[in-house]
């Protein structure tokens, strides 16, 4: 018997920069060809955190460290895809080697004004923004 169907987990990372933030461009749907924060589901057998570092070396190249917590981002809608539950980080880079790979086709330090985000990435952004970093 099958258990009750739950909302996915996924992680978003926020990686302040000098000149704004580091975001990926989309390679797939939804939201093909737009920026987003560096994300992506957890894997069963995996904490929030480690998804975090994971996915942000598999999207960008970097290596982080947590340095935070910037919220929990539930609303059933934020996702297309269904309701996918994120949790947001704030990061620290270890070491600077930014390249794309995995969904993501592009990745770029922006000023997340300046952009059209994908998801719900501009109130996170917004959110750690509001933490001081």
């Amino acid at each position: 018997m099958a258990g009750p169907e739950t909302p996915k987990l996924m992680v978003d990372v926020v990686i302040p920069a000098e000149e704004g933030v580091v975001l990926i461009r989309r390679g797939s749907e939804p939201f093909e060809d737009q920026w987003a924060l560096p994300g992506g589901f957890v894997e069963v057998g995996e904490i929030m955190e480690q998804a975090a570092v994971r996915e942000t070396a598999e999207e960008t190249g970097l290596a982080v460290e947590i340095a935070g917590l910037v919220g929990v981002y539930s609303a059933p809608e934020r996702d297309p895809r269904g309701h996918n539950v994120s949790v947001a980080f704030l990061v620290r880079v270890l070491s600077v080697d930014m390249q794309a790979s995995s969904d993501a086709s592009e990745e770029a330090v922006l000023e997340p004004s300046s952009v059209e985000l994908a998801f719900d990435h501009a109130k996170i952004i917004a959110d750690a923004q509001s933490l001081g970093f």
